[in-house]
């Protein structure tokens, strides 16, 4: 099968997540290059439990199977959180989650073993080198190829909703950046990164894929990191808009959104109706916004340049998806959305600590906390 040209289909709104978590020193709070031993250990006790290296040696990828809904998705993270928890306790280490870490250094951070990898900080050089960034990757199966762009170009109408309830990366390099998403704003400058292009058919994205091989684009990168992207060999759309959430809680209501999100397009589709678009300019515009102010962010929101407060579109959203929702079994994880804007998002709650202390220290200190304290179930 050629991943680039041939989709493998899914007859069913399938969901699959991958959730990207660090390794942390407990006294000093730095990441640290021990994630591949402890993927190493739990794959040796613990075959069934999928984790996966990512750029850098403090991350472990956390990655469900082929799931039905949120709840059993979040359930299985749950599960292999665990255990790699249990393994960094053994090396007394912490586990964190965030956009991005607001401290650590990117030049002492040790790079994969892996060949694309470094083929790409050998292109990208200074932006490259400065990837400590982390997110979800939400993954919905797609009956067939036809709807993969109708259904992104109207995903990307709600980019800053997706974001700005996972946005949890203000802090870089010792300071506060006065963004929401740092991560967001970052991870644009590589060449193959960012906003899609509004591609209008599955041949168009082929052509597209041909002259980025011809180019030698993809030779050097392995794939386009869209932030919403068609994955072919698993017959889904890949949504990787939102920043790495600090817990499980939080990440729960990140994935229901996503999932019912795709799946009402879908059904849009299928109901004979046109999927709203924006002006590419417009989507870029509402993108900036959301990473720069987060919740509190007035996005546009029609063609016409209407705008509107982003808090009252998630109400508005979250109530739109109920009855997606109910088909799914994700009510509940979907009414979390709801809950975060009440408790704060993560980037709000970092702030509130960094204003409070003056330490991103202790910043981290609460957001390794988080993670066994905002508990799932």
């Amino acid at each position: 099968m050629d991943p680039y040209r041939e989709f493998a289909r899914s007859p069913e709104p399938t969901l699959g997540v991958e959730w990207e978590i660090c390794v942390v020193d407990k006294e000093t709070r730095d990441l640290v290059p021990r994630a591949p031993e402890i993927i190493d250990a739990i794959s040796a006790t613990n075959p069934n439990v999928h984790l996966e290296r990512e750029f850098l040696q403090n991350t472990v990828e956390l990655v469900t199977p082929v799931c039905k809904n949120t709840k059993e998705a979040v359930d299985k993270l749950a599960e292999s959180l665990a255990v790699v928890r249990a393994e960094a306790d053994a090396r007394d280490l912490d586990l964190w989650a965030s956009g991005g870490h607001p401290f650590s250094d990117f030049r002492e951070q040790a790079l994969s073993p892996k060949i694309s990898y470094k083929e790409m900080i050998n292109r990208t050089q200074y932006w490259g080198q400065q990837m400590l960034l982390w997110g979800i990757h939400c993954h919905v199966g797609i009956s067939h190829e036809d709807r993969v762009w109708p259904i992104i170009n109207a995903v990307m109408t709600h980019y800053p909703h997706l974001l700005a309830i996972s946005a949890s990366s203000p802090g870089w390099d010792g300071l506060d950046t006065g963004y929401a998403s740092n991560r967001t704003m970052l991870y644009q400058q590589l060449p193959t990164a960012g906003m899609p292009y509004q591609f209008q058919s599955w041949a168009e994205w082929v052509q597209f894929m041909d002259d980025q091989r011809t180019s030698g684009v993809i030779n050097h990168t392995g794939s386009m990191h869209f932030d919403v992207r068609p994955a072919a060999k698993w017959g889904t759309i890949e949504v990787r808009i939102s920043d790495a959430t600090s817990n499980l809680r939080e990440l729960a209501a990140v994935v229901a959104l996503t999932h019912c999100l795709v799946v009402y397009y879908d059904q849009l589709l299928d109901a004979g109706e046109a999927l709203p678009t924006l002006q590419p300019w417009h989507v870029a515009e509402n993108k900036w916004r959301g990473a720069r102010y987060g919740l509190d962010a007035l996005v546009i929101t029609s063609r016409d340049t209407d705008e509107r407060w982003l808090r009252d579109e998630l109400v508005t959203l979250v109530d739109t998806l109920q009855p997606v929702a109910a088909q799914l079994g994700c009510t509940r994880e979907l009414n979390l959305v709801l809950e975060i804007m009440q408790r704060g998002a993560g980037y709000q709650r970092q702030r509130r600590i960094y204003e409070m202390t003056g330490s991103w220290h202790d910043v981290v200190a609460a957001t390794c906390a988080e993670m066994q304290e905002m508990t799932w179930g």
